[in-house]
């Protein structure tokens, strides 16, 4: 007869001892939610965090914490050695996993089945706590009804008290102080910890001594591997990332916002946030020209450039001589930062210029007033007005190139404002395209559409757009302009012609409630990679 049989006419639990273990079920639970946050916040950083990658990991969560719980039946006769095994495997699973996704990403290109994966293990696992702990709980106990709700209702308590700890340490400790990798490996360390203590503390009496040393050697042997783990992500990171890129890479970090990458070989520099190429040395002058000098009317005095932390479109800007504000609203202040060191040679320290005031808020936010100053915006509005912005590949991006963003920029437009926007591929993503072209036109923008070739991006689009009804603004060089090296008046003229495979379109306007430019933008890549 075993020890854990035996036992079972042992008196039951006291209170601390249920107070230890209910604790011990909270910091399980914390780790289980930070695993999955950190599924979610490393899919997006991977490109994939639209509604079906959330879709997957917030379903695919739920259901598996069902599945776990009907797995775990056949262990509840076994409860505290199979609980401790739990534990072990969802540290390992957990703490590997972000890890193991972004190698995934770097070696096959696609995150989606990793992604898929982990999920299910880590909803399994911790659905497999619950009857484990149910077990524990009453453990030598001939419980009322009344008890067996009782239990119930302090196991639920714990577990989602742990999961408010874990949601809340996941964006204000966590990731600022660790980042997402080492994030996951900190938090599967504290879920063995966990298992350790239940182990020596609680569960002694429950197995016999060779069942405990086993339980023990086990939770032992994964926290040395996610102690390796924790030394040694730092290069697994460096390397995965590297291979995501052909360049050498001379700068990588993780912000508060996004992944932010710069690569040199010879003279061309490259940034990337999220994965995603915001411009390349080599050729980015012909999208900066195209963007910024068609918007220049007669005599701009003030422009605001919202997005654009690169510094580029300010450059161009201050090359008019008659330019004598810039605003510049940026979310991200390490893009800015590096934006005045490691990229001031492209930018020519633009940010730096005394014309140019930095905003570091998000565009939509300070567009609404919250939190601009009256000081920020000149009397009687900017004369001109840039969105350049990343493309518009998750919801949250999609809300600036909503209907709403465009009407709230009017409300920062002096009279006879001009408004360029970044379209993105006509050719690539035409949908999406003209969706920001529609939009634009139905917030009270007259809209010309207009296109240039850039060869590290290919047919790039652009909007031009001025307040009222009818036709669009002419797409030519402003009087005054400096010399260029891409844009001149017969490339500005050709620009608006658009070929019979790709020949203007109207479409719904993509809003904050139906934001339809999100589904075409990644429509038209998946189309673009067949």
């Amino acid at each position: 007869m075993t020890r854990q049989s035996v036992s079972e006419g042992d008196a039951a639990p006291g209170r601390l001892w249920r107070a230890l273990l209910l604790a011990s079920v909270a910091a399980c639970a914390a780790c289980g939610l930070i695993y999955e946050l950190a599924l979610l916040a490393l899919s997006a950083s991977l490109g994939r965090g639209d509604v079906v990658a959330t879709s997957v990991i917030v379903a695919g969560y739920v259901a598996s914490l069902g599945l776990g719980a009907l797995l775990a039946k056949p262990l509840v006769r076994w409860a505290a050695a199979s609980f401790l095994g739990v534990e072990a495997a969802l540290g390992l699973v957990g703490g590997f996993s972000a890890t193991l996704l972004y190698l995934a990403f770097a070696v096959t290109g696609d995150s989606l089945s990793a992604l898929t994966i982990a999920t299910i293990a880590i909803g399994v696992l911790v659905g497999a706590e619950v009857p484990l702990l149910m077990t524990l709980l009453q453990h030598g106990r001939r419980a009322t009804a009344a008890e067996s709700g009782a239990v119930v209702a302090n196991l639920n308590a714990a577990d989602y008290l742990g999961a408010l700890i874990g949601g809340l340490s996941w964006p204000f400790i966590v990731l600022p102080v660790f980042g997402m990798l080492r994030g996951t490996a900190v938090a599967g360390l504290i879920n063995v910890a966990a298992a350790l203590l239940i182990a020596s503390l609680l569960l002694r009496r429950m197995l016999t001594r060779r069942a405990l040393a086993v339980a023990v050697a086990v939770l032992l042997a994964a926290a040395v591997a996610l102690v390796t783990l924790l030394f040694t992500v730092r290069q697994v990171e460096v390397t995965a990332r590297q291979a995501l890129f052909a360049a050498p890479i001379v700068h990588a970090e993780h912000s508060d916002y996004q992944e932010i990458v710069i690569t040199r070989s010879g003279k061309d520099t490259r940034l990337y946030l999220d994965g995603g190429l915001q411009y390349s040395s080599r050729d980015e002058y012909r999208y900066t020209e195209s963007l910024v000098y068609p918007a220049l009317g007669a005599n701009p005095r003030t422009a605001l450039i919202l997005g654009g932390g690169d510094g580029l479109v300010a450059r161009e800007l201050l090359r008019m001589p008659g330019i004598e504000r810039i605003v510049q609203v940026e979310l991200d202040p390490r893009v800015v930062e590096l934006a005045r060191t490691e990229l001031a040679a492209d930018n020519g320290g633009s940010l730096d210029d005394p014309r140019v005031d930095v905003v570091i808020d998000d565009a939509f936010a300070w567009l609404r007033g919250h939190s601009a100053k009256p000081r920020d915006i000149p009397a009687g509005g900017f004369d001109v007005v840039y969105a350049d912005l990343p493309d518009p590949d998750t919801p949250v991006l999609g809300r600036l190139y909503s209907q709403e963003f465009y009407g709230l920029i009017r409300g920062v437009a002096a009279p006879g404002a001009r408004l360029a926007v970044q379209a993105g591929s006509p050719f690539s993503t035409p949908d999406a395209f003209w969706r920001t072209i529609s939009t634009m036109r139905s917030a009270g923008w007259a809209t010309t559409p207009y296109h240039v070739h850039v060869p590290t991006f290919g047919d790039w689009g652009f909007g031009l757009a001025t307040l009222g009804a009818g036709p669009g603004p002419e797409v030519t060089l402003p009087p005054g302009a400096p010399p260029l090296r891409f844009l001149t008046s017969d490339v500005a003229a050709a620009a608006t012609v658009f070929g019979a495979d790709n020949a203007p379109r109207v479409l719904e306007p993509s809003t904050l409630a139906a934001p339809a430019i999100v589904d075409d933008l990644r429509r038209g890549w998946r189309r673009a990679g067949e």
